[in-house]
């Protein structure tokens, strides 16, 4: 009787270890995991050396100000302190363990002390909005939850903002507050345990946002007030500086009666922008300027907000001719006002319309005012109607996404940017595809291509490049599924948006007042280089820093002196390209056939400290091929330039010229077909001779 008794005894002495046992496993299992998923995004993506060294500078965590790096010393150990119960003398086995970086090297120079930065390191923070997370199931918000804490381990701390039912807030707010703020509360915790799910420790809060009374705009186009703001600035970044992720409900406190209110999403998320930008609504008369500055200045050093990710199941900008329907990269300067025109038109069939892109052989019919992307003339149109005609499938007029809430997305992000500095950036996709760490691509081909490679996060490649997965400047051609009528392999698309304030675009002539025709005896070529509107000597130095080279300004003047077609200036004059019309060797300028002049690329150039680096190139190539030549133009390029590669994904054909250093690249439809075009083209890239000054004038 006694020995039956005494087995649950043991079953429940040893089923709690057991349990404890197991959890342990699985916490180091798990542990093991979020390392290998961090490591093969970080490894997948496509960073250059340069990429990677920006990251590095920027993200990089420094040591804490009391860890000064001197010289290791051995505490003093007496004879026989170190033996072990058991009466073995261990030695040094357990005397703690030299670092490495502070170990002995091999090094010819001398050792340098390394530089250490007194000044305290700023916060790098990312504002991230999840709209409708009720929609999102427990799976999603986890692999979503796994992406942030991966960010919050790569150096970018998070503030989350949950939004929920953006419209009919105000109908419901006055009766059934309470209830609102029980779901809305519901959803920051399935957020909050989405990302707790993956060690990362989280910080949930409700009581940050203050509502004042106040809702004028100093200036209505940068909203640095509102009505919405942060009431304790410390209690905002304590978590964050300790490494916890915030997770914010859009509720609010009133400023007179701290009455719980329900607050916008996106006003929660503009106060919060301001917060982080050191922008306070007011300061007294009698504050002395100069200390306001100060201020000012001291809380713009404490945090940096590098980076606004709106997460929408709609995605990211609609565009009319990109393959997954999204723009890729959006230049606010330039593009702005063109692609709010575009979604406050009334709904249509934008997606199968050709009537914008390349339709007609009329620079003035193909012209296109919606930008961020690369429509080259004809480039994909026949490809496009036949991947209609069998079955790809693609949104119409009947199931097209919501125009408003694409403009709300856009202007949220357009309203923040204004109030940070130019290097922060924005990213808009959608919950899948920031859920897609760790997620390899169900193919496992590797065909050779432009643009082939493995499934990335969007988040985590941003982090590390600051730049979509994908060129805008690529031809739509190279992305998106391979079909019948594409049958090489293309990059597969994502509907994700990289946002910048980016740089205005200015060209000379404007091809919608002046569209880009070749010269004719009734209508001769107006540009000049010495142009008023044309700042030449910024212009020779943009060209001579990009091909490092002097340019022979004279011989050059000469040449291009009748031939210009126009120019394009991005920013301040920080990448530009010009542009000419030559007439081919066999034709006379005089009395030969105008349809034969050949628009041709004279010069590409970016500054070397911006290239690489702000898509200053994918700006000036975007504008070339959808503005000013629609139609197609050709270039040439030494056959050792390294920015050849460049050139390759983006040309609709390439030829290494025999006989010749040369290899000329061209973006016109259907060349082969034309026989005459191409040999116009060889003539024209064979014949333009070098104005460089000295001995690089000599033909290459």
């Amino acid at each position: 009787m006694s020995q039956p008794a005494q087995k649950p005894a043991v079953v429940a002495d040893t089923g709690p270890r057991y349990t404890e046992s197991q959890s342990r496993v699985s916490e180091r299992s798990r542990s093991k995991l979020a390392e290998r998923d961090l490591f093969l995004d970080v490894l997948s993506s496509t960073a250059t050396k340069r990429e990677a060294r920006s990251y590095l500078s920027k993200f990089i965590l420094s040591k804490p100000k009391n860890q000064r790096p001197s010289t290791f010393t051995l505490p003093q150990v007496r004879k026989g302190e170190l033996v072990d119960r058991t009466g073995v003398n261990l030695g040094k086995f357990y005397l703690p363990v030299i670092a490495v970086d502070e170990s002995p090297v091999f090094s010819q120079a001398p050792v340098q002390k390394p530089f250490i930065n007194e000044a305290a390191e700023p916060l790098h923070v990312a504002l991230v909005v999840i709209r409708e997370p009720h929609s999102l199931g427990d799976g999603t918000l986890q692999n979503v939850g796994r992406t942030l804490s991966q960010l919050s381990r790569l150096g970018l701390s998070c503030v989350v903002v949950v939004d929920y039912k953006h419209e009919g807030i105000v109908d419901q707010q006055r009766g059934n507050i309470l209830e609102w703020k029980k779901t809305l509360v519901e959803q920051a915790d399935r957020v909050a345990v989405g990302i707790e799910h993956h060690g990362q420790e989280v910080r949930r809060s409700d009581s940050l946002i203050g509502v004042s009374n106040i809702g004028d705009q100093l200036l209505p186009s940068v909203k640095v007030r509102g009505r919405t703001y942060v009431t304790h600035r410390k209690g905002l970044l304590a978590p964050l500086r300790k490494g916890l992720i915030t997770v914010i409900a859009p509720l609010g406190y009133t400023s007179d009666t701290q009455t719980i209110t329900l607050v916008d999403a996106d006003e929660v998320a503009l106060a919060l922008t301001r917060e982080f930008a050191g922008i306070f609504g007011t300061s007294s008369p009698q504050e002395d300027p100069i200390t306001v500055a100060e201020r000012f200045h001291a809380l713009q050093k404490e945090v940096s907000l590098d980076r606004i990710i709106v997460l929408d199941p709609l995605g990211g900008i609609p565009s009319t001719n990109r393959p997954n329907g999204s723009h890729i990269f959006i230049n606010l300067e330039q593009e702005y006002e063109d692609i709010e025109e575009e979604l406050l038109q009334p709904k249509k069939n934008i997606f199968i319309n050709s009537t914008f892109h390349g339709s007609s052989q009329s620079p003035k019919s193909s012209f296109s005012t919606f930008g961020g992307s690369n429509p080259i003339s004809k480039f994909a149109e026949d490809e496009e109607e036949g991947a209609l005609s069998s079955g790809d499938q693609r949104k119409t007029s009947t199931d097209l996404p919501d125009e408003k809430a694409h403009l709300r997305n856009l202007k949220l992000l357009r309203n923040t940017l204004a109030l940070l500095p130019s290097s922060s950036s924005a990213l808009l996709t959608t919950p899948e595809e920031a859920a897609n760490s760790g997620k390899r691509s169900t193919s496992h081909s590797l065909r050779p291509g432009v643009g082939t490679r493995s499934q990335q996060n969007p988040l985590i490649h941003n982090l590390l490049t600051d730049k979509p997965i994908f060129s805008s400047s690529l031809p739509s051609t190279r992305l998106g599924p391979k079909t019948a009528q594409r049958p090489y392999p293309a990059a597969p698309t994502s509907p994700t948006t990289f946002v910048k304030r980016g740089m205005p675009v200015t060209i000379i002539p404007n091809p919608r007042v002046e569209p880009w025709l070749p010269p004719s005896p009734s209508s001769p070529a107006t540009i000049q280089l010495t142009d008023p509107r044309i700042d030449l000597p910024r212009l020779i130095h943009l060209i001579e820093d990009s091909f490092g080279r002097k340019l022979d300004v004279e011989d050059y003047l000469n040449r291009v002196g009748n031939r210009i077609a126009g120019i394009i200036i991005a920013g301040e004059y920080e990448g530009g390209a010009l542009l000419t019309w030559e007439t081919p060797p066999d034709l006379s300028h005089c009395t030969g056939d105008l349809d034969r002049l050949v628009p041709y690329l004279d010069k590409f150039a970016v500054l070397k400290r911006s290239q690489g680096a702000g898509g200053v190139a994918d700006i000036v190539f975007t504008s070339m091929v959808r503005d000013c030549f629609p139609n197609g133009v050709c270039w040439r390029s030494r056959r050792d330039n390294p920015v050849n590669k460049w050139y390759f994904e983006r040309a609709k054909g390439t030829w290494k010229m025999p006989d010749s250093n040369w290899t000329m690249f061209w973006t016109t439809e259907s060349i082969m077909q034309k026989n005459q075009t191409f040999l116009d083209y060889e003539g024209v890239c064979r014949a333009v001779i070098p104005s460089w000054a000295g001995k690089s004038k000599v033909v290459d």
